[in-house]
């Protein structure tokens, strides 16, 4: 059953369409992942759906008695109260019922209405249906449900005290999560839930999705979590939206040989097309010179042919790829060992982050580090770069190597908020300005951002421009910090592919198993103070540890 159905729904923002006359039918138990380049107003459709966001004409109709719950990218939880005491806040149905509840019983407890026999009836009746309504909404388990949630989403009793100001990204979208789910709507719409997640958060989540008894829209670059969990992928592109049956993987196969095909029969509809235009040219031509009625027949036959086929819609559309990043990691041969660690120790004041912990990187290996957030990875990248001093042990960088780093918060970019990404191109390499503007727009930037402030820039675009920078840079050691953070899911298998590409070697912090499985080949896991190494990919490492 259709639970809620979009009718032509088209949305503008100053003066740019985002999307027109978009429709969908959403069952009732959906899984489905919402995708698409950044800016094709993903979050924008949710807000639509949810009622947060009016749409500028079409119908957004619900089934009745369906309830939406939305989950932003962005949460914020009110400060001064605990994560127990934010996560126990009742539903504002569940709410409303406990005020009805509270007015009644202030009203039996009044002479002027237990003394009188209708007024007593009528306020008993009141009771009696907020009552029912109270059972229905779960009332009396609300307090349990919201415990249970807590600890299915990782979130134990050692947290509950914890104050709404120091909870991390990650646990501020699972109270947030919390919230929303106790109240069992029929329809949750969560817009990148994974952010700041760890792996085990990760598949904690997968597990609540799956489990959920309603329909659930997901917006996430996270392509693992949408293999594990959407039965349907949603594509919204170039303002179009499109379903497909089946989970990420599927959809990307299904996609490029739809893309094929289309490619093949739009060659081979365009040979027609020349033919039967040449067919015109030439019956023309003979019925000027001969005078026949046969060959203006003909013409005109073949000229019908050509209307009918654009009036009936069959022409068919040649294949666009959209505008993607242009990544090349040049790398270089440098020494056998690019990296190599011994038995390092780092910690703050009293409290000890890691102890002897010894790695060995290789030129050309590919190594990705995991671990639960706050084990020190983000640390130990600091360490390897001479930002911080360890407290004991030894860092060697192989001579020959250059180290090239890409920071989860672009902190690499620091220095240069005030200035523009032009100015920081041109100043890691020698340019003229149109080589620099040339260079940039193959990392999608338009060219009204070229002389903007970093500060001006959005999360992804600052991803971008690191990117770039790392590529003029020339290092043959990458390490890289959240790389796909921030980028959408072309941009991260460009990404990808352009690291598969590289002469080099390769250390890489990542919560994205999707990126681990295609880039690195050993896994190397910081967890309790200890770095233990995995041959293999992700989905090898989750095979025997998972």
């Amino acid at each position: 059953m259709h639970c809620i159905t979009l009718d032509r729904v088209t949305l503008s923002y100053a003066a740019r369409e985002i999307f027109a006359e978009l429709s969908w039918a959403i069952d009732d138990r959906a899984r489905s992942g919402l995708i698409g380049p950044n800016g094709a107003g993903k979050s924008s459709l949710l807000r639509i759906i949810s009622g947060d966001l009016q749409a500028d004409s079409g119908n957004v109709q619900r089934h009745p008695g369906t309830r939406v719950g939305y989950l932003p990218q962005q949460v914020n939880l009110p400060a001064g109260r605990s994560l127990l005491e934010t996560a126990m806040e009742l539903p504002p149905a569940l709410a409303e019922v406990e005020g009805r509840l509270a007015q009644v019983e202030a009203r039996l407890a009044e002479p002027a209405v237990y003394n009188h026999e209708r007024r007593l009836t009528h306020a008993l009746a009141q009771q009696e249906r907020a009552l029912a309504d109270y059972e229905r909404l779960g009332g009396a388990q609300h307090q349990g449900r919201v415990r249970s949630l807590l600890a299915h989403l990782g979130l134990g009793e050692s947290d509950h005290d914890l104050p709404c100001e120091a909870l991390s990204g990650g646990q501020k979208k699972l109270v947030a999560l919390t919230r929303l789910a106790v109240a069992r709507p029929e329809v949750l719409l969560l817009d990148e839930p994974d952010n700041h997640l760890d792996m085990v958060a990760r598949r904690r989540l997968e597990a609540f999705i799956r489990s959920y008894e309603g329909a659930v829209i997901i917006v996430s670059h996270d392509r693992w979590l949408l293999d594990e969990v959407v039965t349907e992928i949603v594509e919204l592109e170039a303002g179009v939206l499109k379903v497909w049956a089946g989970n990420y993987s599927w959809y990307a196969t299904q996609r490029e040989l739809a893309r094929l095909r289309q490619q093949q029969q739009y060659t081979a509809q365009q040979k027609r097309i020349r033919q039967i235009e040449e067919a015109i040219v030439r019956f023309e031509h003979w019925a000027r010179i001969t005078e026949d009625p046969r060959h203006k027949r003909k013409a005109r036959h073949r000229r019908r042919m050509l209307e009918r086929m654009e009036e009936k819609g069959e022409i068919i559309e040649k294949v666009v790829e959209r505008r993607q990043l242009q990544a090349e990691f040049s790398g270089w041969r440098g020494s056998t060992k690019a990296l190599e660690i011994t038995g390092l120790a780092m910690g703050y004041d009293d409290e000890l982050l890691f102890v002897d912990l010894d790695l060995l990187l290789r030129h050309g290996e590919r190594v990705g580090l995991i671990g639960p957030n706050g084990a020190g990875k983000s640390v130990l990248f600091r360490l390897v770069l001479g930002g911080e001093t360890p407290l004991e042990g030894q860092i060697r960088i192989g001579p020959g190597t250059q180290p090239g780093y890409y920071a989860q918060d672009h902190e690499t970019l620091g220095p240069w908020l005030e200035r523009s990404p032009l100015e920081r191109v041109r100043d890691i390499r020698p340019m003229s300005e149109n080589d620099a503007v040339a260079f940039l727009l193959k990392y999608q930037f338009h060219y009204e951002q070229l002389r903007l402030p970093v500060a001006a820039l959005s999360g992804g675009e600052r991803s971008r421009l690191q990117l770039a920078t790392l590529v003029l840079e020339r290092p043959n050691l990458l390490l890289l910090d959240e790389p796909t953070n921030n980028l959408d899911i072309p941009t991260a298998e460009v990404l990808e592919t352009a690291l598969a590409d590289f002469d080099g070697a390769i250390l890489a912090i990542s919560h994205d198993r999707y990126f681990l499985e295609r880039t690195v080949d050993r896994i190397v896991e910081l967890r309790d103070g200890e770095l233990t190494g995995h041959a293999g990919g992700y989905s090898d490492w989750l095979e025997r540890y998972g």
